[in-house]
């Protein structure tokens, strides 16, 4: 399993984040993992390389702007 501990991985908010409505995201080894800033223990998300990659992209992009 990719994750066999992660009482040492550092989550990090944007600088960019506003408001209430903030994701974090890390790095664990070529995977990111993304969860919400105000529940933290709720879980997170675990993308590869390429779906990351491609989240950025579409953030870039605007294709998530509310």
């Amino acid at each position: 399993m990719l994750l066999a501990n992660l009482t040492e991985v550092v989550f990090r908010k944007s600088s960019y984040s506003e408001g209430s409505g903030c994701v974090e995201a890390c790095a664990v080894g070529s995977h990111r993992l993304v969860r919400d800033s105000k529940n933290p223990g709720g879980g997170f998300l675990t993308l590869d390389a390429a779906a990351w990659g491609g989240l950025l992209s579409k953030i870039k992009r605007g294709d998530y702007d509310l």
